[in-house]
This record gives C-alpha cells, structure tokens and sequence, in this order.
C-alpha cells in the first residue's frame, strides 16, 4: 500500500514540476538569476531529475543512470523542450521503479550510506518527495516572482 501512494505523489508532484516549467511566460527566465536568488529553476529542475534518476533510478530500480551534479547546477541553457522530455522520462522510470517496488523491501536498508548513515529505503524515498516538493516550491516563487 505504501508504495502505491509514494508513487501516486512522485508522479503527482513531477506533475507540478512540469507545469511549473511550462508555465514560464518567458523561457529565458527558467534560466534567471535574481538579486540573491542563485539556483535558476532550470538549475533546480536538472538537480531534481539528477537526485531522483540516481537514488530511485539507479539505486533502487537498476537503471544504470549515472549523475553529474555538478552539470545540474552549471547548466544555463537547456531548452525547455528538453527539460520537458526529461521530466516525462524521470516521471516514466518512477511509474517502473514502484511497480518493482514492494513495501516489505521499504523497509531494507538503502544500498548505500545517505548524510553518513545505513537509512532505509522508506527513509530514502520519502526524503526525496521532501526534496522534490522543498525545490518545487523554489521553483514555484521564482516563476511568480519573474513573471510578474
């Protein structure tokens, strides 16, 4: 039961993060740095998709992604196109991941250390919608902000 309503709020909340994107009224503006507002919303798009593809993705499902974070965040102009596409594929590998996913192997500790220490995997997992939604509302405020 519990993986079904985590996977219900990632592809909810991957949703969101795709409208977020779409709705720019500008598309340069994903890439806008303000005052002291430094990780851009596309900046904090990549960094999301990157945490998810590389702890649920890799991690948990296998999928062989192999992260650069530091790309995610020196990034400056992906189209939007393209970070679209990517959230349809991130959105896609987290619908596979939790269809592979039972609630029993929740609770087996995560492959590797997180913040220097064995978690589980129900740690880990329900750390990363924290962090998606923690980003989401960044990216939220920064589209409200620049687009008005």
């Amino acid at each position: 039961m519990m993986v079904e309503i985590l996977k219900k709020m990632f592809l909810r909340d991957l949703g969101k993060l795709k409208t977020e994107i779409e709705l720019y009224k500008d598309e340069q503006k994903i890439w806008y740095i303000e005052k002291q507002i430094t990780n851009t919303a596309g900046n904090l798009c990549l960094h999301l998709l990157g945490s998810l593809n590389n702890f649920i993705g890799a991690e948990l499902a296998g999928t062989g992604y192999i992260r650069n974070r530091d790309l995610e965040f020196s990034s400056d102009s992906v189209p939007r196109e393209q970070l679209l596409k990517s959230i349809d594929d991130t959105m896609l590998m987290i619908a596979s991941a939790f269809d592979n996913i039972t609630d029993a192997q929740l609770e087996e500790n995560f492959p590797k250390p997180v913040f220097n220490e064995t978690v589980t995997n129900a740690f880990l997992v329900t750390h990363m919608i924290v962090h998606l939604n923690y980003h989401l509302g960044q990216i939220n405020y920064h589209r409200r902000l620049l687009d008005n």
